[in-house]
């Protein structure tokens, strides 16, 4: 009989400092399984399959299924963390954005900067026995201001109980969706404003009050040198005032547009129309040095509610934040007198 048919699963492998994948990975290392049938799945979903719950497809078993044994509901927890989690990416639009992702274990963290000087980014040469230019590296002044976010869970055990898992997934998703958008608001938000350390993006304005032209976007391109301006997030009617451009109504534009729903911007960028930039604002980064997202814990669900059936209040929350890197790697162009 293989290993993970046998394990006993309860509360306590959420309660560790390594979470529970990992903890059952450390148990039934998925590497001990290829060249098998089961090669191919995590620890996971390996005891899924013990259980026989199929959590997707029109043969999906209902929720019922996770507390046949005390075993079995143990699993719970993880199965809504990953749908969430699933729900998360795919509405992520936080990936066009962010240079780094550090994830830590408390709720403490101070990020670093590097201020450069015109001289310290030309690089000029240095001649033979003289001392090379420094680049000097600290920590902010301020902590990085994390937000939980999330969503509670209301609903009976007896409400649920012979929904199939395929349909429930669906509502999970849909939390992660919803924690996606909160989280793309406020790294926004960081983009515009700051994270607390002096540090908010330059404000540049249209040459002509309410009314943005062509020369106004290759003025505000032009001046990130020696940035990129590779992204740009756009209020709905600087997307739409960018998409009217008589530089944008040419045959290849069109039909990118038509056919993908995604913008070819004057710029060269990649385009994100939210409505988390302020009407009249064009947000301008370098993706590749702007901003940090900080991360604690992931996805966290009250696991011991889940597993005891109490599920008409148990939170599901992420708790995250921002802090921004190079500060002149954004700017904000705005319509507005």
């Amino acid at each position: 009989m293989a290993i993970y048919e046998n394990i006993k699963l309860d509360k306590g492998l959420y309660g560790t400092s390594k979470g529970f994948l990992a903890e059952l990975e450390s148990i039934d290392p998925s590497e001990n399984y290829k060249g098998t049938s089961l090669e191919g799945l995590d620890a996971f979903e390996r005891q899924l399959k013990r259980f026989d719950i199929k959590v997707s497809g029109n043969m999906s078993s209902p929720v019922d299924k996770f507390f046949a044994t005390t075993d079995s509901a143990a699993l719970f927890p993880e199965y809504i963390s990953r749908a969430v989690r699933t729900g998360l990416e795919s509405a992520d639009v936080l990936s066009e954005i962010i240079a780094a992702k550090t994830v830590i274990d408390g709720l403490d963290y101070r990020p670093i900067t590097s201020v450069l000087t015109d001289d310290d980014k030309a690089l000029k040469e240095t001649a033979e026995g003289t001392a090379i230019p420094e680049t000097s590296v600290k920590t902010q002044e301020n902590l990085v201001k994390l937000k939980k976010r999330g969503r509670m869970l209301c609903a009976s055990y007896e409400a649920i109980r012979f929904q199939k898992l395929d349909l429930f997934t669906v509502t999970l998703k849909q939390i992660g969706a919803y924690i996606s958008r909160a989280l793309f608001k406020d790294a926004v938000s960081v983009l515009s404003l700051g994270d607390g350390n002096k540090n908010p993006a330059a404000t540049l304005k249209v040459s002509t009050a309410g009314k943005l032209t062509y020369s106004d976007l290759v003025s505000f391109w032009n001046g990130f040198d020696p940035y990129e301006l590779n992204t740009v997030i756009a209020s709905p009617d600087i997307a739409a005032a960018i998409l009217n451009m008589s530089e944008m109504r040419d045959a290849a534009a069109g039909l990118n547009f038509h056919a993908t729903g995604k913008a070819v911007t004057p710029l060269g960028a990649n385009m994100l129309k939210s409505s988390a930039a302020q009407a009249g604002t064009l947000i301008g980064l370098d993706k590749n040095c702007a901003l940090e997202m900080v991360e604690a814990g992931g996805i966290l669900t009250e696991y011991d509610k889940l597993i005891d059936r109490q599920i008409e209040r148990a939170a599901i929350t992420q708790t995250a934040g921002f802090a921004k890197i190079f500060t002149d790697a954004s700017k904000i162009l705005t319509t507005k007198a």
